[in-house]
């Protein structure tokens, strides 16, 4: 159990449970005595879990847990705590995955197009985030197809995620990136190993970039997040990645 609530104090991230705001007095409004009992129980064991973590889920007898991008399930008597992918058989639908696609939608919608790397056609139909690390094979392979993904219509927002961390050259390659008056152009020099200007400035913004990278639940690099929250780990092909928004109905 520490082991995952661990994992709960590294991914601190938005909370998906957005409460609508309404004009009700709180004697009007029903409260489910054992779901508040669970909160309370939950929230005073892990400091990291606030009450409003824990809600009703889809399945009955069982509340949901969310924290950024990692969810569980506790029993209604808040003695068992389950941690795995809920399926809806019947729809054959991933209800965990979904709870994860909505918080990464609500992470990335608060990321500005100026405070990513942005690569975009002049009119286009779909944009995704990418997680890239400047060394990363594969990020480079996509990188060197970025005018055929144009072509596809795709706009792309760089978000940069050096995979080893701040001791990295990487990460080091990022912030000169980054602090560069032209990143569209350092980005592209530094994924092909040769040199760009750059200049000192204030690179916190690359913390920011990793720190998002961690609380949308990467495992690796590339990452390709469309603008519903649905992540797809590893590379595409400009042609499969056109394909897939299309068929998955995203666009502008």
């Amino acid at each position: 159990m520490s082991r995952f609530f661990n994992t709960f104090v590294r991914t601190v991230a938005a909370a998906l449970w957005v409460l609508l705001a309404v004009s009700v007095n709180a004697a009007d409004v029903d409260v489910d005595p054992k779901l508040e009992a669970v909160r309370a129980k939950i929230s005073g064991m892990f400091d990291a879990i606030q009450p409003e973590n824990v809600n009703p889920s889809p399945l009955d007898g069982w509340y949901l847990i969310q924290k950024g991008p990692i969810v569980a399930y506790v029993s209604e008597d808040g003695r068992y705590l389950l941690q795995g992918d809920l399926i809806d058989l019947d729809n054959s639908v991933n209800l965990t995955e979904q709870s994860r696609a909505e918080t990464r939608r609500v992470l990335l919608k608060s990321l500005d197009d100026e405070d990513a790397i942005l690569f975009s056609p002049a009119e286009p139909k779909y944009t995704v985030t990418v997680f890239t690390d400047v060394d990363c094979t594969y990020c480079r392979k996509l990188h060197n197809e970025i005018d055929e993904y144009m072509g596809q219509g795709i706009a792309i927002r760089y978000v940069l995620y050096p995979r080893n961390g701040p001791a990295s050259r990487a990460w080091s390659t990022s912030e000169d990136i980054l602090c560069s008056r032209d990143r569209n152009g350092a980005l592209t020099a530094a994924k092909l190993d040769r040199e760009f200007q750059t200049s000192k400035c204030d690179a916190s913004m690359l913390t920011q970039h990793y720190t998002l990278g961690q609380d949308v639940g990467l495992s690796g690099t590339p990452a390709i997040v469309f603008e519903d929250g649905k992540m797809v780990q590893g590379y595409m092909t400009p042609a499969a990645l056109g394909a897939r928004l299309a068929q998955d109905g995203q666009g502008q």
